[in-house]
């Protein structure tokens, strides 16, 4: 009796486990990966859209790149002189449309990720949070992104900004005179990181996935945000 009893519950545990396992009811495995990649194709090139456009991070308060926190000391000074003030509120311009520039760099990138995104990943996907397309793209092209993005965010920030100054240089030497007058750290902390573009390659990869985080969301949960025929079937079965 008492092996009947564990037969049993085991049985029991093996029946919820299939469950869970179970694939979306009304879809075909081919449907469900290929709404997961069309939802990817559609969230991807619309985000980038947006961005790679004059203001595409510039206008938008949630994802704008502003000069990094930890030279906040250096700007409070400066600021009160007006023609560094000016600087600094180009260098901000500047670093926004060198990531507007860059974000370009993504769309291949994106779309060799997304095919080869494999059957069980697509269904993992599908039956996630509303971002989880979103954590997975990431993933998987977070480092090839950063080395693509970069050389153009370089070759913007070297440009001349004002009087043969670009905002790399200015800031650069803004930090090392900064470090040079903390006397090796013992009048106040030395900031380590005086590269604007690898500042601003970071913080264009931050703002890229939110906006195509918002994306997945809106067509998870907006069916007007479902373009074509793929996303309404797919998504109009993951709603039941």
């Amino acid at each position: 009796m008492k092996t009947m009893k564990i037969v049993g519950a085991f049985a029991l545990i093996l029946s919820f486990a299939l469950m869970s396992c179970e694939k979306v009811p009304g879809l075909s495995e081919e449907e469900i990966s290929e709404g997961l990649k069309e939802a990817l194709r559609v969230g991807t090139d619309t985000a980038v859209t947006k961005l790679n456009k004059s203001d595409g991070f510039f206008a938008d308060q949630a994802i704008k790149i502003l000069l990094p926190e930890e030279a906040q000391p250096i700007y409070n000074v400066v600021s009160t002189v007006p023609l560094l003030n000016t600087l600094i509120d180009q260098t901000i311009l500047t670093i926004n449309r060198s990531a507007e520039d860059a974000v370009v760099e993504a769309k291949p990138i994106f779309v060799d990720a997304i095919t080869s995104i494999t059957m069980d990943d697509a269904l993992a996907i599908l039956q996630g949070e509303d971002t989880a397309a979103t954590s997975y793209l990431k993933l998987k092209t977070q480092q090839q992104l950063h080395d693509a993005f970069k050389p153009k965010v370089e070759a913007s920030l070297k440009k001349e900004i004002i009087f043969g100054i670009s905002a790399e240089n200015s800031y650069e030497k803004l930090i090392n005179t900064y470090n040079s007058a903390s006397l090796g750290g013992l009048l106040f902390d030395r900031i380590e990181e005086n590269s604007l573009s690898e500042h601003t390659t970071n913080k264009a990869l931050k703002g890229m996935f939110v906006k195509v985080g918002d994306e997945e969301t809106n067509i998870r949960t907006d069916v007007s945000h479902r373009v074509n025929e793929t996303l309404e079937t797919v998504f109009a079965e993951l709603d039941k």
